[in-house]
């Protein structure tokens, strides 16, 4: 044990060290000439000569090879030297520097939004737990569900086109002070947020329903004081998703930052990686790096503060629901609200152009309104379904099982995890394209390959919990082995809430799926995917606000469809007849002297509803 313990900082540095080669050598894994790409990003008017070129290659020592230059930084960067900009000229420490703290003022702001959004989303399942009536109760509505799959950027998009522009509340571009973060934090916080407290929600009850919650109410404890330590013993199990996404909304944050013009250190690392600016994206890649291994080394020590002593004795109860979640009809209803809208639209040409009729609101021979081009909205939509959708589920899957395999191994998805999450989605598609290049699975391929961060941590902390419960180790006293254990122990604990955590990302899978086509990483225009609409559509938000609702709506359904259903789906039928037994099973017992004709009446009744 204490051999694998010292691989594990050996193991971390490996992966950094292959991130960092990965990065130092993208224009020659994407088989493009870096001269060509910095000379355009320098002066685009300039005509790329043979003549000018090699000057580019003389100045930045393009000749000697990629691992030269890859092993000049390194050099320099233990020396405290992280070089010059390929385009600028000007030194990348500072640059970067300035640009993380920006960033992170920003992280910082997004965070404390998320905080009160979480609370606000699980404060009904505290106040209910604290009054001992949460017994058969349903989670968080689907409400929350619907914000937590908005995208970011199209949140930027509309808080900075209604309060920034049309109400002028608040500023909507720049970096200036106080005022200029309120937007892009409520952008970035609000669906990160609600992610939060339907994890959070999905586990408090199953924490009031432990021995010492019980046990607190029956000696007369407030329910406050049980409520805020309920939400203690839950909080070490999201705080592995929670270093996600401190990391997330500091690199992960382009599109919102490009929205709000913030100078951030995503937005940064997405121009030099444009432009191919090797030096700044390795520092802005070391940066964000360095900021995961400290916010995850964070999250575990803030862990085990709060829960130590019970993983190290075994004494911590299992997080089980006390009753399984009620199947609803709601997953019925979305759905059939996203097949009838994916129907209509089938029967629609989605690239037929009509210029006269550009941007036209909804009406009945239109009902989701036209795109710039004349397009039908409604028909774009519905074609652009099948392949959204079924990529979406099958990245979707794959993720959730790599995500649990991974997490069943901490040790060695722990480094890797640390290291993944701090690759912005953007960098993850162009290392994916460099290697396997551009085409129809490369964005699947570059969002597999991110997506199983968050389950692998949500898998790991459940998993470490429930291997320091009390009935475990009573089964390991009996004498069941490591098989056994994971196989009716471990598992069927772990499985069902990272299941409804898989569900509740698959529209975000979507999304970033179809916004890597847009880089042009996959799927080009005209194609209708989902995601490609939002982003063909948002500079027309403004004006013609249904040409992005329309897309974003679906998307919205699609959400409600996979959380709703992440608690089972029941027929109404089937509601109508279980009431009837229930209410027949509460009439009282016939008395000795009730005749049985007055019985047979509701026993004839029993029978056809079963």
């Amino acid at each position: 044990m204490t051999v694998v313990r010292g691989l594990v900082p050996l193991w971390r540095a490996v992966l950094v060290g292959a991130l960092l080669c990965g990065v130092g050598l993208l224009p020659w894994l994407s088989r493009t000439d870096p001269a060509l790409t910095v000379l355009k990003a320098r002066s685009a008017e300039r005509d790329p000569t043979p003549e000018a070129l090699e000057a580019v290659r003389s100045q930045l020592g393009l000749d000697a090879g990629p691992l030269h230059l890859l092993g000049s930084w390194l050099g320099g960067l233990l020396r405290g030297d992280a070089g010059r900009s390929w385009i600028s000229g000007a030194e990348v420490t500072p640059a970067v520097l300035q640009a993380l703290g920006v960033s992170l003022l920003l992280m910082a702001g997004a965070l404390a939004v998320a905080v009160v959004t979480a609370g606000a989303v699980c404060a009904r399942t505290l106040w209910l737990g604290a009054r001992r009536e949460l017994a058969g109760r349903p989670s968080a509505g689907t409400g929350s569900a619907l914000l937590s799959t908005l995208p970011d950027f199209l949140t930027a998009s509309v808080l900075a086109a209604v309060v920034g522009v049309q109400l002028g509340w608040l500023p909507a571009l720049g970096w200036y002070g106080p005022q200029w973060m309120v937007l892009p934090a409520l952008s970035l916080g609000l669906p990160a947020g609600a992610l939060l407290g339907r994890l959070l929600d999905d586990m408090l009850p199953g924490a009031f329903a432990e021995p010492w919650a019980l046990a607190a109410a029956a000696r007369g404890v407030r329910g406050r004081s049980i409520a805020r330590q309920a939400l203690r013993r839950c909080v070490p199990g999201l705080l592995p998703n929670f270093g996600l996404f401190v990391v997330g909304l500091t690199g992960g944050a382009v599109a919102v930052e490009q929205i709000f013009d913030i100078p951030g250190l995503g937005r940064l690392s997405l121009q030099a990686a444009i432009a191919q600016d090797l030096p700044v994206l390795q520092a802005g890649t070391l940066a964000l790096v360095l900021l995961a291994a400290a916010a995850g080394g964070l999250a575990r020590l803030v862990a085990r503060l709060l829960v130590g002593p019970a993983l190290r004795d075994g004494a911590l109860s299992s997080l089980h629901r006390p009753t399984p979640s009620r199947p609803t009809a709601l997953p019925l209803l979305y759905g059939g609200l996203l097949l009838a809208v994916i129907a209509l639209g089938l029967a629609r040409d989605p690239q037929k152009l009509d210029t006269t009729a550009r941007l036209q609101p909804p009406s009945w021979a239109r009902p989701f309104g036209t795109d710039a081009l004349g397009r039908d909205v409604l028909a774009r939509v519905g074609h652009g379904a099948l392949d959204t959708l079924a990529l979406a589920v099958a990245v979707s899957a794959a993720a959730f099982v790599l995500g649990v395999v991974l997490g069943l191994l901490p040790r060695l998805s722990g480094p890797l995890l640390d290291t993944v999450n701090a690759v912005p989605p953007v960098l993850a598609g162009l290392l994916v394209a460099g290697v396997a290049g551009s085409g129809a699975s490369t964005p699947a391929l570059a969002v597999a390959a991110v997506a199983w961060a968050p389950l692998s941590a949500h898998t790991s902390a459940l998993l470490q919990q429930e291997r320091a419960t009390t009935h475990l180790t009573a089964t390991r006293g009996l004498g069941a082995g490591r098989l056994y254990l994971l196989r009716h122990e471990l598992l069927p604990a772990v499985l069902p809430p990272v299941i409804r955590h898989a569900l509740l990302r698959l529209p975000g899978v979507a999304l970033a799926l179809a916004a890597l086509g847009f880089l042009g990483l996959g799927a080009q225009p005209p194609s209708p995917e989902w995601g490609l609409l939002l982003a063909e559509n948002q500079p027309y938000a403004e004006r013609a606000p249904w040409a992005v609702l329309a897309p974003a709506a679906v998307l919205a359904l699609l959400g409600a469809v996979a959380v709703t259903a992440g608690g089972g789906v029941r027929w109404p039928g089937r509601a109508r007849r279980r009431r009837s037994v229930k209410s027949l099973a509460a009439q009282p017992p016939a008395t000795p002297w009730s005749s049985p004709a007055a019985q047979q009446p509701a026993t004839t009744a029993i029978k056809e509803s079963r």
